[in-house]
């Protein structure tokens, strides 16, 4: 077992990050000792791997948690996806330096953009997400999503933050009032009719990432105002445990 200052030492993630992870339920620690400390075995050091070659690879926490929790993993299959986009990576970024060293060894200007594309990349990593998303609800967000243009995703987006604003106007009315619990139920319906289906369950664990800090915390505040997504936390608790 090691405890989470050791993990943060030979991993290179900070504990507040582990911390979040924890929060989340992306990385739990594998035990918790009656002071309260978190420890970790072998089994949480190899996930950790996981979610930081996932993280290398630019993918949300979100998609990583589904991924990993998803029926379907197959970790020596998602390791070797892993090595070839690893690899893709590489050479686009072997490219791009073979380009500026073309640039500065010439000083000519070189009106080629060839360097710069990343499609090869972009279609592997559809392929792979396409095997890695088995939850149903993964499946479900990307039959909804796949027709859907950038400026629809952009629209989508900016409605959602648009509830957020209006749970901070409500900020004074407690997170119990009908009003408010009125608002989370407008929240779950509009994940379900635009992502996937937004159970209880799935809910719940999403109001605790609004309030764990991070991305998700500072564009809800952003849109709500100082303390609105521990706000928008407290009524999602609320709404889940006693709906």
């Amino acid at each position: 077992m090691m405890t989470v200052h050791e993990v943060s030492s030979l991993s290179g993630v900070s504990i507040r990050t582990l911390h979040y992870y924890d929060t989340i339920g992306l990385l739990r620690p594998s035990s918790v000792t009656e002071a309260g400390y978190r420890q970790y075995d072998d089994t949480a050091l190899e996930r950790l791997q996981q979610i930081l070659l996932f993280r290398e690879l630019e993918f949300p926490l979100k998609e990583i948690m589904e991924i990993l929790d998803g029926e379907g993993f197959d970790r020596t299959k998602a390791l070797e996806q892993q090595i070839e986009l690893l690899t893709l990576k590489k050479e686009h970024l072997e490219d791009l330096i073979r380009f500026a060293r073309g640039i500065k060894t010439t000083g000519a200007k070189i009106m080629s953009f060839d360097a710069f594309d990343t499609k090869k990349i972009d279609e592997y990593t559809k392929q792979a997400k396409e095997q890695w998303g088995n939850t149903d609800a993964y499946k479900e967000f990307e039959k909804k999503s796949e027709t859907r243009t950038k400026q629809e995703e952009q629209n989508l987006g900016q409605a959602m933050m648009s509830l957020f604003t209006e749970f901070g106007s409500m900020m004074e009315k407690g997170s119990e009032g009908k009003q408010v619990q009125a608002q989370v139920k407008k929240l779950q319906d509009y994940i379900t009719q635009n992502y996937y289906t937004c159970t209880n369950e799935i809910l719940s664990g999403l109001g605790k990432m609004y309030a764990a800090g991070g991305e998700f915390t500072e564009n809800i505040d952003r849109a709500g105002g100082a303390g609105c997504a521990e706000f928008v936390a407290g009524a999602i608790d609320i709404y889940c445990r006693t709906k």
